[in-house]
């Protein structure tokens, strides 16, 4: 079951990103990942104006454009590494071929990866403190007043 389920997969990949099977082979690969991000324009609208208000359109619109974009081009990116390493068999420890915007990609897409996920954490927690604050006793033009004269 599994395996055939990981079959489609790889065919389903292969349709759209292997140059020899894919249906659009004919046009350039910057034409072929437009077409794709187009439909996913045309696809993320329609399933926003059936899924968000009015009043949240545009976020929730923005968010799910933003994740197809996203889903595409590490599809697409990961399908590539995939067959470039299948083709050659070497690791980058072997050949000693660091390459600085490599690692630059990667300390940067785990940091933002931490520092988003703070931030859900953030925004979802609940106050924790149980010292109940209810601001500062005197207004911000009292406490300025203090220091001029």
């Amino acid at each position: 079951m599994i395996e055939k389920l990981r079959n489609w997969m790889i065919d389903s990949a292969n349709i759209m990103f292997d140059d020899s099977k894919s249906d659009l082979r004919s046009l350039p690969k910057t034409v072929r990942l437009q077409i794709l991000i187009v439909l996913s324009f045309v696809w993320s609208t329609v399933f926003s104006l059936y899924v968000f208000s009015l009043t949240s359109f545009i976020w929730g619109w923005a968010g799910v454009v933003m994740a197809h974009i996203g889903l595409i081009i590490a599809v697409y990116i990961t399908f590539k590494f995939f067959h470039k390493a299948k083709k050659e068999r070497q690791s980058v420890f072997e050949t000693g071929n660091y390459n600085p915007a490599k690692i630059f990609v990667v300390f940067f897409l785990v940091f933002f990866i931490f520092i988003f996920t703070k931030g859900i954490e953030v925004m979802t927690k609940t106050n924790s403190y149980s010292i109940p604050y209810s601001g500062p006793d005197t207004s911000v033009f009292e406490r300025i007043k203090k220091f001029v004269n």
